[in-house]
């Protein structure tokens, strides 16, 4: 990773290389002005080397500038946004390695046209700005990122999973409850679970958790499901068992954190996933639901019992293991988040494997389609619990065909109430590109039952004049067509 000794070594180069171009020296001749060879000049360029004393005072006679300022940490102007974004906390943060990036290569390619990169750069601070981009925001589209290119699948997790169940003598077939996960915070680290101390302390009532590192003791919210608490239970005992130091201690993060330990925070995640629902027992029972000939919505609901997972949960597990096991990579993951405000839906997460599949979250106050099954389900729910019967889970499934396009997509859908916040209602959803690999490994992909419906992004991009769901004017539409017509008409000039 780029760290501290950055400063002096990168920096140096970087000025060289500026100097020396700005009064027209080839490598030659900068070598004949100062003595030193040309390949030692490119070390040091690339910020490979750090000349001693002496030889920064011929280089600095050779360019004509004093000895101080080629020491120093002041740069020309058109530097100045480069050695900004290298010495900032994004990159002395961000592990590079993790993304199989060499950070001397990007020393390098920097040093190669500054200029070019400054202008980059500088266009990719603004639309941060304008899209209220913090650095939290990026460390967590990078773990997106991250998760995309490895298919969503660690083996080395799953594979610590097994060895914790199997060192506390529960073997793959069984499936294991929130009171052995207390019980085994408690025998294998000394980790007490409090579920008082959170409601007394009004600033924390809605955080679903908090470990005290200094009396080893997990706060948890007492109004949580024994699934959720599964789920916390287990992720704790993943920090444990898999020794991470760096970490939120609170649940939802409430700080600014850097890329590592929201890095860890997914690996403690993903092994808390694969400690409830191990990965061989979840293979089987795709592989005994997928070759049903006809959809049986409650085979969601029954997997959620079995496991006593979330219905979160059990989604985000059937993306670690569809890609792996059954070459099922064509696939995505949504949550949206509403309310009884019908006009508004948050799309809160997002997965999307090999293709960049639609819908996408984004910064522009639009309308997402209400014709995606994820959007209508909310609604069902939220008047399903204004009727009294807050606690329902529903599923549903749809073949979501893209308008203007040859893409379909095979559908599964939950939404429940959310806990925390009775007056939000969530749906997870998990979307398969229909081709002939997927009508394979899925039999029920066929099922006539399951309704079809024409779907689009935002209603602001949809052409589709007939649509019965628009609740607003494709306004995107229309300045793209606005457009179109100003270039044919300019053409036309000759």
């Amino acid at each position: 990773m780029i760290d501290g000794n950055f400063s002096l070594k990168h920096i140096l180069g970087l000025k060289v290389r500026d100097l020396r171009l700005s009064k027209g020296l080839s490598f030659q001749e900068m070598s004949e002005k100062s003595g030193l060879s040309m390949s030692y000049l490119s070390e040091i360029e690339k910020g490979k080397k750090y000349p001693k004393g002496d030889k920064i005072m011929v280089l600095a006679a050779a360019l004509e500038v004093s000895y101080d300022y080629l020491v120093s940490l002041q740069v020309s102007k058109k530097l100045e946004p480069v050695i900004s974004l290298l010495q900032s906390d994004l990159f002395k943060e961000f592990p590079l390695e993790t993304f199989g990036l060499d950070p001397q290569k990007i020393i390098e390619l920097v040093s190669q046209d500054p200029e070019k990169i400054n202008a980059f750069i500088t266009s990719v601070i603004n639309i941060a700005r304008n899209y209220e981009m913090r650095g939290e925001h990026f460390y967590y589209a990078a773990l997106r990122s991250y998760q995309e290119m490895h298919d969503n699948y660690f083996k080395e997790l799953e594979d610590a999973a097994e060895a914790f169940r199997e060192s506390c003598g529960v073997n793959q077939d069984q499936t294991i409850d929130f009171n052995q996960l207390e019980n085994l915070l408690k025998s294998q680290f000394d980790i007490t679970v409090d579920r008082d101390s959170l409601s007394t302390i009004a600033p924390l009532r809605d955080l679903r958790s908090y470990y005290v590192k200094s009396n080893k003791k997990l706060l948890l919210n007492e109004g949580l499901t024994e699934a959720q608490q599964s789920f916390l239970l287990g992720r704790e005992l993943a920090f444990q068992y898999l020794k991470i130091k760096k970490r939120p201690e609170e649940t939802p993060p409430q700080k600014v954190y850097g890329f590592d330990a929201i890095l860890n925070n997914y690996k403690a995640s993903y092994f808390s996933a694969a400690v409830i629902m191990p990965e061989s027992q979840v293979v089987a029972d795709i592989r005994s639901v997928a070759a049903l000939p006809k959809l049986n919505n409650q085979m969601l609901i029954d997997l959620i019992d079995k496991y006593a997972a979330t219905p979160e949960l059990l989604m985000q597990r059937l993306t670690n293991i569809l890609p792996q096991h059954f070459g099922i990579k064509n696939l995505f993951f949504l949550r949206f988040v509403g309310t009884d405000n019908f006009s508004k839906y948050d799309l809160t997460k997002e997965l999307h494997l090999s293709r960049a599949h639609s819908p996408h979250a984004n910064g522009l106050n639009e309308h997402y389609c209400r014709r995606w099954l994820a959007i209508r389900m909310i609604k069902q729910l939220r008047a399903t619990s204004r009727m009294g019967d807050a606690n329902e889970i529903i599923t549903g499934a749809q073949i979501s065909k893209y308008y203007g396009t040859e893409d379909d997509y095979f559908c599964l859908s939950l939404a429940f109430p959310n806990i925390s916040n009775p007056i939000e209602s969530i749906s997870v959803t998990i979307g398969f590109y229909i081709e002939s690999n997927l009508k394979k490994r899925i039999k029920f992909i066929d099922d006539p039952d399951i309704k079809s419906r024409i779907v689009n992004n935002t209603c602001e991009r949809c052409a589709w004049a007939e649509c019965e769901d628009r609740i607003a004017p494709p306004e995107h539409i229309e300045k793209v067509r606005q457009q179109e017509d100003i270039i044919k008409a300019m053409e036309g000039l000759g």
